[in-house]
């Protein structure tokens, strides 16, 4: 077993715990230790929040326009079209735009950059790495991450940049790209680099996991937390009566933040490899298999059975996962032998696939959008707020 499968199914098993499906004496000694090891990680989040509240740790200013889009919980809230919409937005309204990302699991730097940037901040000695200057696409996704690759091929116009120290990413944004407004791509908390505007994200079908902390939930840090936030996106909503319920409790930590309700709305079918479209009308009483590594998987399988087609077959991998060509090969065969006619994937799974020398069924990815529901006035206001500086 490799490394990397290690870790996946350690992750595989923890969210099982988190998520109680998993019962047994030995699971419930190993979620006491969980629960343990998070009430230290709980500490630890609150104590780091303490020093920059106090100014003991010292947030950066760029001079600058910092949007950050963030999480309270790990993953699953849907936060890239987010970052998309603003990105285009500003953009359209003539902002010079960059995104900021640590590019999660992307390739490691050698290690000789690495020491460099241990005893440098200067972006100059190591610089960040620039998946699009705005004008063309730089990088690939195993060397960028997924979310920049996706957000760079979707953004023509947009500066994407990737480095851990986005402070330094953003100075290089500004002095060498010329951008005036920052967007900090999973930033409530990258706390280093202080935002004029801060964007919170709650999932609304599972607001809070099981509002423990990690590693024995999902949560970054408190839910009071919350109280950080200028807006707050409620992402994934229906429309429920849940999300009354759901508006009081986060009102009740955040009186000031505006709450904006949107929903991920599939709009179109493309093939991984040729970025063909086809209309969704494409799915409807057709047999599919679905393939994705994403941490909720369940809400893009659901959007396919919603729009009619038949699921025959499915798999999940871990979060993230980078997939090897025999696994999709084995994947294509298996779904033949189900009888489905074409697979689909998610858009941040396609731009992981390797190339395939056959194709022996049809592979797409189903493109999904952010739709607001409720709160059109708080978003435009929120623009007009960044664009007026």
């Amino acid at each position: 077993m490799s490394v990397q499968e290690f870790l996946e199914k350690t992750e595989r098993y923890v969210v099982e715990i988190i998520g109680g499906r998993r019962r047994t004496l030995h699971d419930r000694c190993f979620s006491v230790l969980l629960f343990c090891v998070s009430r230290v990680y709980l500490n630890i989040i609150q104590l780091r929040l303490f020093l920059y509240r106090e100014g003991l740790l010292r947030q950066r200013t760029l001079g600058c326009f910092v949007v950050s889009v963030g999480n309270l919980t790990v993953g699953g809230t849907g936060k890239t079209p987010v970052v998309e919409v603003f990105a285009r937005t500003l953009t359209a309204q003539g902002r010079r735009v960059a995104i900021l990302s640590r590019g999660y699991r992307s390739n490691p730097r050698p290690l000789w950059e690495k020491l460099l940037g241990l005893f440098s901040t200067n972006y100059r000695t190591v610089p960040p790495r620039v998946v699009s200057d705005g004008h063309r696409l730089l990088m690939n996704s195993s060397m960028a991450g997924d979310e920049p690759f996706m957000l760079a091929s979707n953004l023509p116009d947009v500066r994407v940049v990737v480095d851990k120290d986005r402070v330094k990413g953003g100075r290089y944004a500004i002095r060498e790209l010329g951008v005036d407004t920052l967007l900090l791509d999973d930033g409530f908390q990258y706390l280093r680099l202080k935002p004029r505007v801060n964007i919170l994200l709650v999932d609304s079908t599972n607001p809070f996991c099981n509002h423990h902390p990690l590693p024995r939930g999902l949560l970054r840090e408190p839910i009071r937390n919350l109280r950080r936030a200028d807006y707050i996106f409620l992402t994934k909503s229906n429309g429920g009566s849940h999300l009354r319920h759901l508006k009081h409790f986060v009102q009740r930590h955040n009186s000031r933040a505006e709450i904006i309700e949107c929903t991920h709305r599939p709009k179109y079918l493309a093939d991984v490899y040729s970025r063909d479209k086809r209309g969704l009308e494409h799915l409807r009483g057709h047999r599919v298999a679905a393939i994705s590594g994403i941490a909720v998987p369940e809400s893009f399988e659901a959007f396919l059975r919603e729009l009619g087609a038949e699921l025959v077959y499915a798999e999940q991998f871990a979060d993230h996962h980078r997939y090897r060509q025999q696994e999709v090969i084995d994947f294509v065969n298996r779904s033949l032998n189900h009888k489905a006619e074409f697979i689909v994937t998610t858009e941040k799974d396609a731009v992981r696939f390797p190339r395939l020398e056959r194709r022996d069924l049809p592979l797409y990815y189903l493109r999904v959008e952010i739709d607001i529901l409720s709160g059109r006035e708080s978003f435009d206001e929120c623009i007009r707020r960044i664009c007026l500086v």
